[in-house]
């Protein structure tokens, strides 16, 4: 799914008005409908719902779903800023509609500081939408930050009030801080960010029919990946296939102590469908490798830590798990990143050593693909302010390099070397452990061994972890989820695709 910006969200709404065709109202009324059909399914009829509008289109929609509640037979209650009711032409269309119903009371700003609400009460917000390009001011700070306190469900309309599409918010911001966005249409870009997506809960993704023709033709650098990218990707298995169809694959991982990682990093390369799979690692790790991964085959690369590269000529490589960076390991993993010619997929203290020294970073294979976390990709890269100026020098990195970059965070962002960004959006917090990572790149060489190009293996593999990670938490919760579990329910996320 393509990511817009605000401006060709208008243009989008634009030609569908004039294409389709249908009046801004009409659509206008269509997104409210959407809107009201979701809120229908989410809450009984012993809820009261409280609407804070803008003057705007936003606001406009506001309008639209008090009228419609209340005809399904909901208390309802709108509250404007009544010094202000310079209303766009659509809003003040269907504002007026809501001053002829007498049942709904419109109320100032001003009296939420002395309302009762009661305890079925839910909070909507339409003040303002994704048009916002400055910070809010005035008595809609004191309002938001009101609202902000009060305890109850709180819905926002599109976008949450205060927040941008497409950019970082400026320091000391007022924003509402929502459970649950209902988008029209699209994504926006700071969804998918820490710093801007905190404030947006649960993402709800509204399909109001708007025009397929410009959304297939508009230009984008920017995508969700969903089920139907995936889908398209997704290679099922030929039924007269055999083990050489599905590659080789090689992990290079372990150290004494750290075998675990190269035990994740096994299995995941086993579970998501290598033909042959192989693991160098030291000898310490021998015992483990052959009981718990024993349909791997196990090669010599030194005693303690990795002293030693020598992979299937024919395999690819994934480098990195509980590596270490002993001397001789950093000496040795870096000849042979200099003699090395093949994409390969790079992590953890493979990209700690490549970082010690900047001009280490030639000596990674073009199409590689490596798999920073934020801190991992401060060492290799320098520091960023955020993580939409992490991004924009991923970008740069990844086109200088010729390399993909797995920038990993709560929404896992793919860049490819022609800039492109892939934002992931299946995945969890209970990830958020030690060894979530090595079933990455376990999963990510996989599928590069299976002839997936490097740009579909980082993309497919980032969907495989996250969607395992979200049938893991359902059965175990966030909390008591191991990474182990992940390698678990990849056999569950395939067969959704299956479906």
């Amino acid at each position: 799914m393509k990511i817009f910006s605000s401006e060709q969200i208008k243009k989008c709404d634009e030609f569908t008005i004039l294409n389709e065709p249908v009046t801004s109202v009409h659509l206008m009324e269509r997104a409210a409908q959407s809107a009201v059909d979701w809120i229908l399914k989410k809450f009984g009829y012993d809820h009261s719902f409280h609407f804070f509008c803008g003057n705007g289109n936003n606001g406009g929609d506001g309008f639209a779903m008090a009228r419609m509640l209340y005809h399904c037979g909901f208390d309802v209650t709108v509250f404007i800023g009544k010094e202000n009711q310079n209303f766009s032409k659509d809003a003040e269309i269907n504002f007026y509609k809501v001053k002829q119903i007498s049942g709904i009371d419109v109320l100032d700003f001003d009296a939420v500081k002395g309302f009762e609400f009661k305890n079925n009460s839910v909070i909507i917000d339409a003040v303002f939408g994704t048009g916002l390009n400055r910070n809010i001011e005035g008595k809609t700070v004191a309002l938001i930050k009101l609202l902000n306190q009060l305890s109850f469900p709180k819905i926002s309309i599109d976008i949450p009030s205060g927040l941008f599409a497409d950019k970082i918010l400026d320091e000391n911001s007022t924003v509402f801080k929502a459970d649950e966005t209902l988008s029209f249409q699209f994504w926006k870009k700071s969804f998918l960010h820490p710093e801007t997506g905190v404030f947006c809960g649960n993402i709800n993704i509204l399909n109001i029919g708007l025009g397929k023709e410009f959304i297939q033709k508009e230009p984008s650098e920017n995508f969700v990946i969903d089920e139907t990218l995936v889908r398209n990707i997704y290679k099922p298995h030929n039924e007269f296939s055999n083990k050489g169809t599905y590659g080789k694959t090689t992990v290079v991982a372990g150290s004494f102590g750290k075998m675990g990682a190269t035990v994740l990093a096994t299995k995941a390369a086993l579970k998501s469908g290598s033909g042959l799979t192989f693991t160098l690692s030291p000898k310490c790790g021998y015992e483990i490798l052959q009981t718990t991964c024993p349909e791997a085959m196990y090669l010599y690369g030194g005693e303690d830590f990795i002293s030693y590269f020598d992979v299937e000529g024919n395999s690819v490589v994934g480098i990195g798990p509980g590596l270490g960076t002993d001397p001789e390991t950093e000496n040795t993993f870096l000849e042979f990143l200099k003699n090395y010619r093949k994409p390969l997929v790079l992590d953890a203290d493979a990209l700690n050593i490549i970082s010690k020294n900047t001009g280490n970073l030639r000596f990674i294979p073009k199409n590689s693909i490596i798999t920073p976390h934020p801190k991992e990709f401060e060492r290799l890269f320098g520091k960023t302010e955020n993580s939409f100026d992490r991004l924009e020098l991923s970008k740069k990195k990844s086109e200088e390099l010729e390399i993909f970059i797995v920038l990993k965070d709560h929404h896992t962002q793919i860049i490819t070397p022609e800039s492109k960004v892939y934002y992931n959006i299946t995945g969890n917090s209970g990830m958020a452990k030690g060894g979530s990572g090595d079933v990455l790149l376990g999963l990510i060489t996989s599928l590069l061994a299976q002839n997936y190009s490097p740009k579909n293996a980082s993309i497919f593999g980032v969907w495989l972890h996250g969607k395992a990670g979200d049938f893991a938490a359902e059965k175990h919760s966030k909390e008591a989820m191991l990474p182990s579990d992940l390698i678990d329910e990849l056999g569950n996320a395939f067969k959704t695709l299956k479906k």
